[in-house]
């Protein structure tokens, strides 16, 4: 069986993502969970870009200011975090646009806002075998 890329780079992606759920716990900013999950990630042998500018285009024209990504992991995996009690809809439509003006085929959308973390976490695919 062939594992895709961006499987594997998921697996770390939420393993990771427990690991630094179990020691800080819910209810930190987003931000402290992005810095936290880049640093684990990276000590794993990660690429990880940080707010990562995404440009958009629009009728051939290319434009920088189309969204930042909170991370890209890998180059192949959009990782839009959140800290909220509940996840709602607009969440997961707000990661399937980034994961398709990215033009990369998965995303995570990770919320630590939840009592435990596997519960708050969506697998959002854009042309990749589930």
């Amino acid at each position: 069986m062939n594992i895709v890329v961006e499987d594997s780079v998921a697996k770390e992606i939420v393993d990771a993502a427990i690991k630094v759920h179990r020691s800080l716990g819910p209810g930190l900013l987003e931000r402290v969970y992005e810095v936290v999950l880049a640093n684990e990630l990276t000590k794993r042998g990660l690429t990880v870009q940080r707010q990562c500018p995404i440009p958009i285009t629009f009728e051939g024209i290319s434009f920088d200011e189309g969204f930042v990504a909170d991370l890209v992991v890998g180059g192949c995996v959009i990782v839009e975090l959140k800290s909220v009690e509940k996840l709602h809809p607009v969440h997961s439509k707000q990661t399937l646009t980034y994961v398709k003006l990215s033009k990369k085929r998965l995303g995570l959308l990770i919320n630590f806002g939840e009592r435990l973390v596997k519960d708050g976490i969506s697998r959002i695919v854009n042309g990749l075998p589930e």
